[in-house]
């Protein structure tokens, strides 16, 4: 085999990329996520609102909802509706991360995208203003005025870097910017209501992606800085006068804040794994072919005459063994598929070779585990369901627990959640298991 197709292969399984929409690799697999559906979840809302929604959206990690929030930000620019996308994470800390840090975000994109369709004069004034505390904090030593406007309207990158790579400073930052939070909304506002003035249909939506992923700090009584950010902060949050979609943290959706969420955002869309066992454990046969059609998409785009069960895998058992102990992950099916590439020189891929890569990731991924889990993964395997917790939150934070949908003979939505397949075959996992079973 050319080894160049092999290397293409290998690359086409990225499981870092985002898919754009109309990607060739797309495969909609709604039908196998219990109808999931963003486009009428949350663009129909978007479209029919005659005033400004903030609305938001989780799932775990690595699912697909960068992908699927890729597909809403085209289908609503079909529409006419002007669309600011951004991954938060360029500009936030996600192991140290707060309110401010996300206010500044947004600020910096909205104004980023929008400068040519409004005077950006409310944000530069208003930054002009704390300029002095600011240069003493080491920011820079320039003086405002020296700025060409553009150099200003470019502070705010400068301001949310130095917020994201120097920890020394972020704490003062924050505070600094949190005395006048309420005001730089406000200038904010005032940008974006001129800008919103020159599109057709007067709407904004601004999708600030991977916030998802801040990780949760402890900040005592049980809550976190998920808490402080979503819950506490929600009415800065949905002050920004445009429509709004902020991806959250999918542990959040399960605590004890499941009702201000809902009382504050709406309905929160969860994006489910991809189905392949059912409750009862069976094998469910459209969400497994659902996923060899993922992988076949990848590969046939290099070489349309490659058969998945027979040159891609040495056989239909090789494939089905990867696909299941994905726990239809996206990116774990990706992250899969390039590990056990890493054994071979030709294909296909052979049973060994896919289960070097299966250890490999498992023993990875149960050292995230800590001992005293290890009953409560047991226990989420027999009930199907996660209890409010602050340690099964973890857990699912963590990937180690997942979440499938399906719709029912009733047509209405269920949900149930177990315990990540890679898991499953650990000896912890076992003697939990066993333990429980007494």
């Amino acid at each position: 085999m050319n080894v160049k197709i092999l290397d293409d292969i290998y690359n086409a399984f990225d499981p870092f990329r985002p898919l754009p929409p109309g990607d060739p690799f797309y495969v909609d697999c709604h039908a196998v996520r219990g109808n999931d559906n963003i486009l009428s979840e949350l663009g129909k809302k978007i479209e029919r609102s005659n005033k400004p929604t903030c609305q938001i959206y989780t799932g775990h990690r690595g699912v697909g909802k960068s992908t699927e929030l890729l597909r809403l930000r085209a289908d609503l620019e079909s529409k006419g509706i002007k669309v600011v996308y951004f991954a938060a994470d360029d500009d936030i800390d996600e192991e140290d991360a707060q309110y401010t840090d996300v206010l500044l975000s947004c600020v910096r994109h909205i104004l980023e995208n929008l400068q040519n369709q409004a005077n950006p004069s409310p944000l530069t004034n208003w930054l002009k203003s704390r300029w002095r505390s600011l240069t003493d904090l080491a920011l820079t030593e320039i003086k405002f005025e020296d700025l060409k406007v553009e150099q200003q309207v470019s502070q705010f990158a400068k301001l949310t870097a130095t917020l994201r790579q120097v920890p020394s400073t972020r704490q003062k930052i924050r505070e600094q910017i949190d005395i006048h939070s309420i005001s730089l909304i406000e200038a904010l506002n005032e940008f974006i209501t001129e800008a919103t003035q020159k599109f057709a249909t007067k709407k904004l939506v601004v999708i600030a992606d991977n916030l998802d992923r801040i990780v949760p700090s402890p900040r005592g009584e049980g809550r976190t800085n998920h808490d402080e950010i979503f819950i506490d902060r929600s009415g800065q949050l949905r002050r920004l006068n445009c429509h709004v979609i902020y991806t959250v943290p999918i542990s959040l959706v399960y605590s004890n804040q499941a009702s201000p969420l809902r009382d504050n955002y709406g309905n929160c869309q969860v994006l489910p794994m991809l189905m392949l066992r059912q409750r009862d454990g069976s094998i469910y046969a459209p969400g497994l072919e659902k996923f060899k059609e993922l992988i076949s998409r990848r590969v046939q785009q290099f070489d349309a005459s490659l058969d998945l069960e027979t040159q891609v895998f040495d056989n239909a058992q090789t494939l089905e063994h990867l696909c299941l102990m994905s726990g239809g992950h996206m990116r774990e099916i990706m992250q899969l598929m390039q590990s056990a590439m890493d054994w071979i020189d030709v294909l296909p891929l052979s049973f060994s070779a896919v289960r070097q890569a299966i250890v490999r990731n498992r023993i990875q991924f149960q050292q995230t585990v800590d001992d005293l889990h290890w009953a409560r993964l047991a226990e989420v395997s027999k009930t199907k369901q996660i209890p409010n917790d602050g340690d099964y939150r973890r857990l699912l934070f963590s990937r180690c627990l997942l979440e499938y949908g399906y719709v029912n003979g009733n047509g209405e939505m269920q949900r149930w959640h177990d315990v990540h397949p890679l898991l499953k075959e650990s000896s912890q996992f076992q003697a939990a298991l066993a333990k429980l079973n007494l």
